[in-house]
């Protein structure tokens, strides 16, 4: 909006200050008239030429048009498809996850051998360590290495690189599991990560285990790790409810006294302990030692209706098994995630190698996948860009219908639109880059770019035909006249983005695909633009005035004589004919 007004404001004023009409200035960049004059100098000779072949070859121009659409489209499947690229940034985080169970010191130590190794890199700046946590809650076997690398300039290896150069060396430390987080939009530690849920754990476990061994086998898949893969030893109490009706003890009271001696209890009516100014509360269970002593565990005595006590042996089967290390649900069915970093393939294709292993097709009948983490937002965004650009191009088509008070005549603005997609798809595809969400937007912004310049070869084409001149003339002249602002707009628009296209600055390997597309979009649109419009604006035209002979009775103008000679003017004589002509445009 401020430049709208800037440009209707500021830049007449100055252009009437600087842009003197001198004699001797009639050839220069600064003269005000660069028009008809200059055009009539032979310097569009080449686009005017080309121009006049398109006009007297309609058909032909239009099919290569759609065809170059078609074939952009046919494009799709070859560009790597993603969601947002990770880029090249400074900090690198490494998650590092040792078996349930084991102790916070433990988990210290591992952490200091993979700082170790990672400040030996000569990109490593410093390391830092946190370990014991996981979000809000306590995990003591579980901890975080954020790594702080050198900038991108200062160094000759990227961040994926760095990366690569330290997932076999984290193996040579044993008893941990130790890899780099992605960081994903979706919430995940990783770049893809998949869900299975079921209400058959048996069949999850299974399911799980198996599509984790074939995903370490797809290439470009690495830190695969599962959920399921994570079990911890436990004491498993199975009541026997016969036997203990019998001795008259329910199981809620077995579970009671089981899980007071196992995981403790401050909420009974306990004393509590006194200190000045508050009380804390007693918790009460099994030392220690006696935990995970599966006799100490036989021998604990329940409470029956008789009055008596009983062993928990007498009532239960007590045994040692193992079991997950946490049980997760999604949607109330138990779920198992499967995550994995990307290394040179794009999140879409790693998807669908995922989709394509034999343990997910089938998968069992009570078994269910959904995607998560950065998959699943992917899958979102591409779902609902059709709508957004459907809608776009809808205001679009609305604005025009109110500038020009015709329904018709937008839509030879509008031709320009598919024709931009394809340079933009072209574009992605030989720079390797993306199609995604900066792509996406990049696509989307496109629409109002193009437009601009079919608007000025309509515009003046009808304001041409308004003064009088044929069809033929009208479209050509708009076209010449036209040709050198069209192209001013497009190279300072490249001009524009080739720094983020470049990946200049500070993220800018994120954004560079939103300026490719914008780039390539652009580019085709504009020299198709010059030659496509003209000719769908003809189609309009024509049936515009076809309506208007219909409707009204009456011939709208008279046929003229459109025959070109070799310098592509009418009559023969190099010199436009001016016909007087009525009602030209609908209002």
């Amino acid at each position: 909006m401020f430049s709208t007004l800037v440009a209707c404001t500021m830049t007449p004023m100055l252009g009437a200050r600087l842009l003197k009409s001198k004699q001797s200035q009639s050839s220069s960049f600064f003269n005000g008239k660069v028009g008809v004059k200059h055009h009539k100098q032979s310097k569009n000779r080449p686009y005017n030429s080309l121009l006049t072949w398109a006009l007297r070859h309609k058909i032909t121009t239009l099919i290569i048009a759609v065809a170059f659409f078609i074939g952009s489209l046919q494009l799709v499947p070859l560009i790597p498809k993603g969601f947002i690229s990770g880029g090249d940034d400074v900090v690198s985080i490494v998650s590092l996850e040792l078996p349930p169970g084991s102790t916070l010191s433990e988990t210290e130590q591992v952490a200091q051998q993979a700082m170790q190794l990672l400040e030996q890199n000569s990109i490593v700046n410093s390391v830092f360590a946190e370990v014991g946590t996981r979000g809000n809650s306590e995990a003591v076997n579980e901890g975080k290495l954020y790594v702080n690398i050198l900038p991108r300039q200062e160094r000759e290896i990227s961040q994926k690189e760095f990366e690569q150069q330290m997932r076999p060396l984290f193996q040579n430390i044993p008893g941990a599991r130790l890899s780099f987080a992605g960081g994903g939009a979706g919430g995940s530690d990783k770049d893809l990560a998949l869900v299975l849920k079921s209400e058959n754990a048996t069949a999850l476990k299974q399911t799980a285990d198996a599509l984790e061994r074939q995903m370490r086998e797809v290439p470009g898949l690495v830190d695969v790790t599962s959920s399921a893969s994570l079990v911890k030893p436990e004491i498993l109490i199975k009541p026997l409810p016969a036997r203990a009706g019998d001795l008259g003890i329910s199981v809620q009271t077995i579970a009671r006294t089981a899980s007071l001696a196992t995981l403790g209890d401050n909420e009974s009516n306990l004393a509590k302990f006194d200190l000045p100014d508050r009380q804390i509360p007693i918790r009460v269970q099994l030392a220690g030692e006696f935990r995970n002593d599966l006799d100490a565990i036989k021998n604990l005595r329940i409470p029956s209706q008789n009055g008596g006590l009983v062993p928990l042996s007498a009532v239960a089967e007590i045994t040692i098994g193992s079991g997950p290390a946490e049980i997760n649900r999604f949607d109330r069915y138990r779920q198992v995630s499967l995550e994995a970093n990307l290394q040179g393939i794009s999140l879409g294709d790693a998807v669908a190698e995922v989709q394509a292993l034999p343990a997910m097709n089938p998968l069992p009948e009570d078994v269910m996948e959904q995607s998560d983490g950065d998959a699943e937002i992917m899958i979102e965004v591409f779902s609902r860009f059709l709508s957004a650009l459907g809608f776009a191009v809808l205001c679009i088509y609305a604005i025009l219908v109110l500038l020009y008070n015709n329904f018709l005549y937008p839509m030879a603005i509008l031709v320009a639109l598919p024709l931009s997609i394809g340079g933009a798809l072209l574009g992605l595809l030989v720079m390797q880059k993306e199609l995604g969400l900066y792509a996406l937007i990049g696509i989307v912004l496109l629409m109002g770019l193009v437009t601009k310049n079919a608007i000025l070869l309509v515009d003046c084409s009808l304001a041409n035909e308004k003064e009088g001149m044929s069809q033929f003339h009208a479209v050509r002249e708009a076209g010449i006249s036209r040709l050198r602002p069209i192209l001013m707009t497009t190279l300072s628009t490249i001009a524009g983005m080739l720094p983020i296209a470049l990946e200049l600055g500070a993220g800018g390997a994120e954004r560079s695909p939103m300026a490719i597309a914008v780039i390539g979009g652009f580019s085709t649109a504009t020299l198709l633009t010059l030659l496509v419009v003209p000719v769908w604006f003809t189609y309009i035209d024509n049936f515009i005035h076809w309506l208007q002979k219909l409707f009204r009775g009456k011939e709208i103008r008279p046929q003229l004589d459109v025959s070109v000679n070799g310098n592509g003017n009418g009559n023969g004589n190099g010199k436009s004919p001016s016909v007087l002509k009525k009602d030209s445009i609908i209002n």
